[in-house]
């Protein structure tokens, strides 16, 4: 029996590293940190003149720029990022990982994007911010500004939705193209919100940076999860 007084030279040294939940828990709370602070600069006034020179490039003379059927499109595709339509994907693809055989899978998509909005609800509860008044607004909005949650959620349920669905997409080409696909809408969705002038550039920036940090995370949960229990039926 060994000592514990006198250990083995020649034993294998203990790995000291903290597990890998510890350090996500952690550095999600510091970016968590990082980005009430920048919310709280930004309603003082700090950064405001890229906010500003940004929304005044998609105007020209008060008047948004583009063709006269521009801002009707662009109200379309920020629907794309409305509670109700990412709401449906959300039950959409949680049924289809359930009818794969993914029941586990389909419970993390519904619990990232269900603890995700409420996240991002409190955040914009707590920064405070109010919504710009430096272009007339394309359409109403009555919560608070900071972060963008139609960007935030966009990212979560786009990004979430499509690296969850990683593990029944055996082809690398589709899975490129699923993942493009939803970049390609988060970014959509963003820059419609600044377009139609009912968000700082700032606010979709944070709800951008919220969103991707928030689906690699529970990604890697996922991962987590198949590397202990073994890979779904």
């Amino acid at each position: 029996m060994a000592d514990p007084m006198h250990p083995d030279p020649e034993a294998p040294p203990t790995s000291r590293r903290l597990p890998w939940p510890v350090l996500a828990a952690s550095g999600f709370a510091l970016f968590l940190l990082a980005l009430l602070w920048c919310g709280h600069e930004l309603v003082e006034g700090d950064g405001a003149a890229v906010d500003r020179a940004i929304m005044l490039a998609m105007r020209a003379d008060g008047h948004p720029i583009g063709p006269a059927w521009l801002p009707s499109a662009v109200r379309d595709v920020t629907a794309l990022g409305s509670t109700t339509v990412l709401s449906f994907l959300v039950l959409v693809g949680a049924i289809f990982l359930w009818l794969a055989g993914r029941l586990r899978t389909a419970l993390l998509l519904v619990g990232a994007t269900a603890l995700g909005s409420l996240t991002v609800e409190t955040i914009k509860a707590l920064v405070s911010r109010s919504r710009p008044d430096l272009v007339g607004r394309l359409m109403e909005e009555t919560s608070k500004s900071f972060p963008s949650g139609h960007a935030a959620l966009s990212a979560i349920v786009y990004l979430t939705l499509a690296t969850l669905l990683f593990p029944v997409l055996p082809d690398r080409r589709i899975r490129a193209f699923v993942l493009a696909v939803a970049l390609v809408l988060t970014l959509s969705v963003g820059i419609s919100r600044v377009y139609l002038g009912v968000h700082w550039p700032s606010d979709v920036a944070a709800g951008w940076a919220f969103g991707g940090v928030w689906a690699m995370l529970w990604w890697r949960i996922e991962l987590a999860l198949l590397d202990r229990r073994g890979p779904q039926p």
